[in-house]
């Protein structure tokens, strides 16, 4: 759950910010799904973005919202987001969740005995498009928050985002194999090193296992295939970036509360409270936050935060 998003929002700081998330690869994997309650609460200046390949998916997911009478826009496009403009197969598998731009690397996934979902049912002729070329004809101006899940194909999926990672992009939740599910497919490293090459630091890592027998270590349950990776801008360790700006810093410094990279948030938050005036005041909102957290200020780290930041209380607080 976030931790300082809730006062910044009673306190009127959210007004000020125009939220805009895509999601490529939007599948939800069953109807009680709902992407958008992890960023309703930069409602109503929010707009969410899904695409997927699969034009029934899209259908479901647009007729949910619309039920909803949610007070943020959400679109759900029956687009394939690639690396460029082509035609391309889809490797349509038994389920469609594991559908990819990659044909399912059968003979690797015979050694794990959960992985016959991966299998391949059939496949389909799509038309693909990159993420710049889209957002371009459809005078989509920026991207805030990208979140990739297409099963192999995401590295294709940031390299056709080239642009938007260079002038809007903040932070990116991205789908990461650590082995060849899919035949010719990019892994971990790859994608790493792409994004680091467009000035994205790591922030998280997950780790999903399976081991390839009946036997398996306690430690070391089976072998790393799949996980998500965070990536965020890093403004203090950057300062040539230019995402400098201090509005920049405070959208960003919500995507990492709403992402509970509550430490970046709170380096982020007290950064502009400190350096840039009453525009970017935080500090009340800060500690009250932090009153949620029993017996926090006996920490010498504590007591240094909350001295540097009782100066710019507009109600005292601690």
């Amino acid at each position: 759950m976030p931790f300082f998003l809730p006062k910044l929002k009673e306190s009127g700081h959210l007004a000020r910010l125009d939220m805009t998330i895509c999601n490529v690869g939007s599948r939800k994997i069953s109807m009680a799904d709902d992407y958008g309650e992890a960023w309703q609460i930069f409602a109503p200046e929010l707009t969410i973005y899904g695409f997927d390949a699969d034009p029934d998916a899209c259908d479901a997911a647009n007729q949910q919202f619309e039920a909803k009478n949610a007070d943020w826009n959400e679109f759900h496009l029956p687009v394939a987001i690639a690396e460029k403009s082509e035609a391309a197969t889809l490797y349509i598998t038994q389920h469609p969740m594991c559908s990819s731009l990659y044909p399912p690397n059968e003979a690797f996934l015979k050694k794990f005995a959960s992985l016959s979902v991966m299998a391949l049912n059939r496949t389909a002729q799509v038309e693909t498009v990159s993420l710049d070329e889209f957002c371009a004809s459809e005078e989509i101006g920026g991207i805030d928050f990208l979140q990739i899940d297409v099963q192999g194909a995401d590295l294709q999926v940031l390299k056709g985002a080239k642009h938007l990672l260079s002038s809007s992009v903040l932070a990116i939740q991205v789908e990461i194999e650590y082995a060849p599910l899919y035949i010719g497919q990019p892994l971990f490293a790859d994608v790493d090193l792409y994004l680091r090459e467009q000035g994205f630091s790591l922030f998280d890592v997950t780790v999903a296992r399976r081991p390839r027998s009946m036997i398996q270590s306690v430690n070391r349950p089976g072998q790393p295939l799949w996980g998500d990776a965070i990536y965020l801008r890093d403004l203090q360790q950057n300062a040539d970036d230019s995402f400098q700006f201090p509005e920049q810093a405070f959208k960003l410094a919500c995507i990492a509360d709403a992402l509970e990279l509550v430490d970046y948030s709170l380096e982020l938050l007290k950064t502009l409270t400190l350096q840039h005036g009453s525009g970017y005041n935080f500090a009340t909102d800060m500690l009250e936050s932090l009153e949620q957290i029993s017996g926090l200020e006996q920490t010498e780290e504590a007591r240094t935060l909350i001295a540097e930041l009782k100066p710019f209380v507009k109600v005292q607080s601690l």
